[in-house]
């Protein structure tokens, strides 16, 4: 059975942060009420220090058309190299904030922002997380692969795992 550690605030916000930062993409859904779910890969382009999470997006992306009539999210990350799972679940906003976009512009983002930091498209989603759960080991990737398999040879769990509410 995974260990429970429910994270709040700094610990929480930490948490977040190495999470997101080492699986980089994540699978944003809006328009929750409809089905099936409208999901879509995204960059992270930030977290910041009270837990918000950042991207850039077209103002003419069904996702902006989508916050725009339900701002609810949910964004699904995945780190399968060190076996760290992200749930959050939150409000989204559309921005535009000039320095914002400096702080967070990254050269590969002209491919979608021709223009780069001045396109007019550019768009700010920012992500205000309400609920978030993750998942995590507590060894590293090897140490959790010989429990797992030493638990199938024995046929009894020996999870490494941890997990928990995240409040920012």
């Amino acid at each position: 059975m995974s260990e429970v550690e429910n994270l709040r605030t700094e610990e929480g916000i930490k948490k977040l942060k190495a999470i997101t930062k080492e699986a980089k993409i994540c699978h944003f859904v809006s328009a929750l009420t409809q089905l099936p779910l409208q999901s879509r890969p995204m960059s992270t382009a930030d977290v910041d220090d009270d837990g918000n999470i950042w991207f850039m997006s077209k103002d003419y992306s069904n996702k902006n058309f989508d916050i725009e009539s339900d701002n609810r999210v949910q964004l699904f990350y995945i780190n399968n190299s060190d076996y760290e799972y992200l749930s959050i679940y939150g409000t989204a906003e559309i921005m535009r904030d000039k320095d914002k976009v400096e702080q967070v512009w990254k050269p590969i983002a002209k491919t979608w922002f021709n223009e780069g930091k001045d396109d007019p498209s550019l768009t700010l989603i920012k992500v205000t997380p309400l609920d978030a759960y993750y998942w995590d080991t507590k060894s590293n990737k090897i140490i959790s692969l010989i429990k797992i398999a030493a638990g199938a040879i024995a046929g009894k769990p020996m999870d490494d795992g941890i997990q928990g509410n995240i409040k920012v």
